[in-house]
């Protein structure tokens, strides 16, 4: 601690309870000086009244006086001291934990008393024999914090093992066998590593950022899909309810018309039939009189004035038959699925246009192709050759089936592809899990891990062996699977129409795309939405 400008000691000017400079000086009767707070709390704190320094004691409480000379020197000291001490300004500064008011920057920290002194108020420590076995260190903050609670040593060294701080009795303890260093090297390589976060953290953020937006967009193209969608199928289902509607009516018009006809050629019949019963009722009431009388005479003279019956119809082949109705209500049904036909057909051809955006581009994989399987250059053609090749073993091989994967695979999202079968009478496509068995007898079925449509002499199926209606035969076949949503569809390319879906998939590993057979060649074919 500098001097101030006087002949007297540091010590004069000292309060021997606070050990700093006096602060509102009194005189005690035995000749003492303190600060009045000082010696005042000093004595709240005992039971009998006595002075700090000759432990004089008095009957009662003293009446303290300020000592008004000490007071303008020791404010006079204060001053001349303190203008080596400088405020906190900077946010690195440690404050001083013994100013009061105007906390000034500490220029030490002591570890014994884990208090930070500004030069004023260290003065003590170089001063007193027994502070300045102290150890006094850079201003730290918050010194309780950096002290080792077991050994109440200063925290100085990092634990790489346990990612501790350490002090130096810890190292011979609990982490003797465990590499430490400074924590200022530590702090370096921590910094390093904080100023790869901090470079890292905003991209990350803005990808984030980048991802939620992606994401409210899928959802509001979504809905706006959702409501296409909804308003095709209100306007779809509305057409077929009215077509529904239309055949109902014709049908229920037509069974109407022909009983109405024959319920009038019934009615003409029973009218023409009262007609006759009411003429011959007429001559048999004029004959019943004649064929009673016995007079001949006038028997006769009767008969000669009769008229002859008049001609009536031969009813024994008339008859009138209840309408019939047989194929009535199947050609109202024909002409429905007609229609329901074209419908379907108009969406076949929606769909596939949709499907076909989903178009990816893989090639076949050699490694993968059984050894009688020839691939083009581009890996789009599978052509099968009477005679097996002579190939390295692979893992990925087929060595008892015709059967070829692609290259490339597909773990998420929807995917589409196009393979041409022209001209070929034995071929299977579609696609496959990467767990599959490559080796020995295969059995493609979905339990399998495999999802085809197959042809042959026998006709179309999916597998496990479900026979298809077949119109035509195929020419091109489209393949397009959801992985998300467990959906495999079947396109037949050329008539634009679909073939099979199978719905409701578990995929938990990559899907390949798959083909085999022994047809004479399959071509992955681009995608022409024209065909």
């Amino acid at each position: 601690m500098a001097s101030a400008n006087t002949s007297w000691s540091e010590e004069n000017f000292s309060c021997s309870i606070c050990l700093d400079v006096f602060n509102n000086p009194v005189t005690t009767a035995c000749g003492h000086n303190f600060c009045r707070t000082c010696i005042t709390k000093f004595w709240d704190e005992q039971v009998k009244y006595k002075c700090p320094v000759c432990v004089k004691v008095f009957d009662t409480k003293p009446d303290l006086q300020v000592n008004l000379l000490l007071s303008d020197m020791a404010s006079q000291f204060r001053t001349s001291v303190r203008v080596k001490d400088q405020p906190c300004g900077e946010p690195a500064d440690v404050p001083c934990d013994f100013c009061t008011g105007t906390q000034l920057k500490a220029v030490k920290s002591c570890l014994v008393c884990l208090i930070s002194y500004c030069q004023t108020h260290l003065e003590p420590h170089q001063r007193i024999a027994g502070l300045k076995k102290h150890r006094l260190v850079e201003p730290m903050d918050r010194l309780e914090d950096r002290m080792c609670k077991i050994h109440n040593q200063l925290l100085e060294l990092f634990c790489k093992t346990d990612q501790v701080c350490v002090c130096q009795s810890c190292t011979e303890t609990d982490h003797k066998s465990h590499p430490v260093v400074p924590l200022k090297e530590e702090y370096e390589v921590k910094t390093a590593q904080l100023g790869k976060i901090e470079a890292d953290v905003p991209q990350m953020i803005q990808e984030r950022k980048l991802r939620i937006k992606k994401l409210k967009d899928t959802v509001e193209m979504s809905k706006k899909v959702a409501d296409r969608e909804l308003a095709d199928g209100v306007q779809v289902h509305t057409a077929l309810i009215g077509c529904v509607e239309k055949c109902r009516d014709e049908f229920n018009q037509t069974v109407i018309e022909r009983l109405k006809s024959t319920v009038k050629r019934a009615e003409d019949l029973i009218k023409e039939l009262e007609q006759e019963i009411g003429d011959l009722t007429k001559i048999s009431s004029e004959v019943m009189p004649l064929s009673q009388t016995t007079d001949h005479l006038c028997f006769l003279r009767a008969f000669r004035s009769l008229k002859d019956p008049p001609p009536t119809r031969d009813w024994t082949t008339v008859e009138v038959l209840p309408p019939s109705y047989v194929g009535t209500l199947r050609r109202s049904l024909d002409q429905l699925e007609e229609t329901l036909n074209m419908e379907m057909k108009k969406l076949s051809d929606a769909e596939l246009k949709r499907v076909q955006q989903y178009e990816v581009d893989v090639t076949l994989d050699p490694d993968t192709a059984y050894p009688r399987l020839t691939l083009s250059e581009d890996g789009k053609q599978a052509k099968i050759g009477s005679a097996a090749k002579e190939l390295p073993d692979n893992p990925k091989r087929f060595t008892e089936y015709t059967y070829v994967l692609t290259r490339q695979s597909f773990s998420s999202g929807r995917f589409y592809f196009e393979v041409q079968v022209k001209d070929n009478n034995n071929w299977c496509l579609g696609v496959a899990r990467e767990s599959i068995n490559r080796k020995g007898k295969i059995t493609v079925k979905p339990v399998k891990s495999y999802w085809i449509l197959y042809y042959n002499y026998k006709g179309l199926f999916v597998n496990p062996s479900v026979r298809l209606p077949l119109r035509a035969k195929l020419q091109k076949v489209g393949v397009f699977v959801d992985y998300d949503e467990g959906l495999v569809s079947f396109y037949d390319v050329k008539a634009r129409v679909h073939i099979y879906s199978a719905t409701g998939c578990s995929f938990t590993e990559p899907l390949y795309p798959f083909l085999g057979g022994h047809s004479a060649s399959l071509i992955i074919s681009p995608v022409n939405q024209t065909d």
